[in-house]
C-alpha cells in the first residue's frame, strides 16, 4: 500500500475517488438568504428589533410552542434554561456524554454537576433505564440529546422526570423539522433549545432559541438573556422615574442575537421542508447501501423518531476488518472524504478528569466513540457526492475486510 507525504495510506495505491475534497458539513445559503440580511442591515434596527420578534413567531408556528426566546447560541440557551429551572450549587444535571460538551457544562455554570447516563447501544440515544439509575436527592435536570438529528424516548424521559419532580431541557441542536409521534420537537420537554450554528441544518452563522410552554419559565428566560433587566413595569420594584427607565433585578449574562442573524434564520426557516427531504433522501441512499455491508452497523431510529438528520454516523464492526477506526477515517481522507468525530465522550476531557470523572462509567458510549467517524450529510450534497461517499467506504472495507 502507498502513502503520501503526509503519511495517509492510498487505498491499493489507486487514484482517490474524488480529485475535490468533500467536506462532512457545509451551509447551504441562497441569494434569498443574502437578501434577507441586506435588507435588515438598511432597516433602523441591528439587534433587538422585528426580525427577533418574526424569529420567535415562526419558531412557535413550526414546533407548536406557545413562547420562544431568540438567544445567541445553544450553549446560552443550555445555560439560562438551567439557570430558569433553579440548577443552583450542589444540584445534578443528568445528561448523556455523546454530545457537544455544552449539554453537560451548563450545570457547571450554574454551580451544579452533570451526571453522565449511558446510551442506547443502537438508537445512541441516552437511555431513560440508565437515567432512573442516575437520579439521586441531588437531581434538578435531565437534559436529553437528540443526537444526529434523532430524538431518543421521550415520552418515557417525560415519565420519569414527572415521577420525581425534574425539569426536562431537550436539547434540540441537530433536531429542529424532527418530528415525534407525529409532532415537531418543541413541546415535551419544559424546555426545549435550539442552535443555528454554520453547520447546523438551520443556520444564523451562530445563533439559538429556547420554546416552552410554560409561561413562568418563558418570563425568567426573556429576563435572563438580557443581564437581568426589564422595562416591564409589572416586574419592577420601585416606582418608573420616566419612559428611560429600567431595572436590573437580578444577576444574569447577555445572550441577545442580533437581527442580522435572526433574519437569516427566518429566511432559511422558509427552506425548511426542502433541507429535510434533502437530508433524508441521502440518509435513505447510505441506509440501503451500508445496510448490506456486514462490517458497517447503521444506527437504528426510535419508533416514534421522525427525523431530519444532522449527522450520519458511520460505524465501523471490529470484529470484521483489519483495521480500526483512525485507520478508517485516515482511508477515508485518502479518498477525498473528510470526517470528522461527534463526539469525544464529555467526560474524557481534560477539565472533566480534573473533576474527579473518569472512564468506565458509560461503557456503550464509550465503544460507540472508538468505532464510529461522522460522515459528509448536509442538503448541498447532489446524489454523485453521496455515490462517491458510498464507493470510498465500499472500496476500504473490501480491502481491509477479514
Amino acid at each position: 500500500m502507498n502513502n503520501d507525504k503526509n503519511g495517509i495510506p492510498a487505498i491499493c495505491g489507486g487514484s482517490p475517488v474524488r480529485d475535490k475534497k468533500l467536506y462532512y458539513s457545509h451551509q447551504d445559503i441562497n441569494e434569498k438568504d443574502i437578501a434577507a440580511v441586506v435588507d435588515v442591515l438598511k432597516s433602523d434596527y441591528l439587534t433587538t428589533g422585528p426580525a427577533i420578534t418574526e424569529m420567535e413567531r415562526r419558531l412557535c408556528e413550526i414546533t407548536g410552542a406557545k413562547y420562544a426566546v431568540a438567544i445567541s447560541n445553544d450553549t446560552a440557551a443550555l445555560h439560562i434554561a438551567c439557570m430558569a429551572a433553579g440548577v443552583g450549587e450542589g444540584d445534578e444535571v443528568i445528561t448523556t456524554p455523546i454530545t457537544f460538551a455544552a449539554s453537560a457544562n451548563c450545570a457547571f455554570y450554574c454551580g451544579g454537576r452533570p451526571v453522565f447516563a449511558d446510551i442506547d447501544p443502537e438508537t445512541y440515544q441516552i437511555d431513560p433505564a440508565d437515567i432512573e439509575k442516575k437520579i439521586t436527592d441531588k437531581t434538578k435536570v435531565v437534559i436529553p440529546v437528540d443526537y444526529t438529528g434523532q430524538t431518543g424516548a421521550l415520552d418515557e424521559i417525560r415519565a420519569i422526570c414527572d415521577k420525581h419532580g425534574l425539569t426536562m431541557i431537550e436539547d434540540a441542536a441537530h433536531s429542529i423539522g424532527t418530528k415525534y409521534k407525529g409532532e415537531h420537537v418543541g413541546t415535551i420537554a419544559d424546555m426545549t433549545t435550539f442552535s443555528f450554528h454554520a453547520v447546523k441544518t438551520i443556520t444564523g452563522g451562530e445563533g439559538g432559541a429556547i420554546v416552552t410552554n410554560d409561561e413562568e419559565f418563558y418570563k425568567k428566560l426573556v429576563l435572563l438573556r438580557t443581564h437581568g433587566i426589564t422595562r416591564e413595569t409589572s416586574l419592577m420594584e420601585h416606582e418608573s422615574e420616566g419612559p428611560w427607565y429600567y431595572e436590573q433585578l437580578c444577576l444574569a449574562p447577555n445572550y441577545r442575537l442580533t437581527d442580522m442573524q435572526a433574519a437569516l434564520i427566518c429566511s432559511q426557516l422558509d427552506r425548511l421542508p426542502d433541507f429535510i427531504a434533502r437530508r433524508k433522501a441521502i440518509r435513505a441512499k447510505y441506509d440501503e447501501a451500508f445496510s448490506q455491508m456486514p462490517e458497517i452497523f447503521v444506527q437504528k431510529e426510535d419508533k416514534n423518531s421522525d427525523s431530519c438528520r444532522h449527522l450520519y454516523i458511520l460505524r465501523i464492526v471490529p470484529e470484521k476488518l483489519k483495521i480500526g477506526r483512525r485507520e478508517f477515517f485516515d482511508a477515508l481522507g485518502a479518498e477525498n472524504i473528510i470526517c470528522n468525530v461527534h463526539y469525544i465522550p464529555t467526560y474524557y476531557f481534560p477539565y472533566y478528569e480534573k473533576q474527579g470523572y473518569k472512564k468506565g462509567i458509560c461503557p456503550n458510549a464509550e465503544k460507540l466513540y472508538d468505532e464510529m467517524i461522522t460522515i459528509p450529510l448536509y442538503s448541498g450534497m447532489t446524489d454523485e457526492d453521496a455515490a462517491d461517499v458510498i464507493c470510498a467506504v465500499r472500496k476500504i472495507v473490501e480491502y481491509y475486510k477479514k
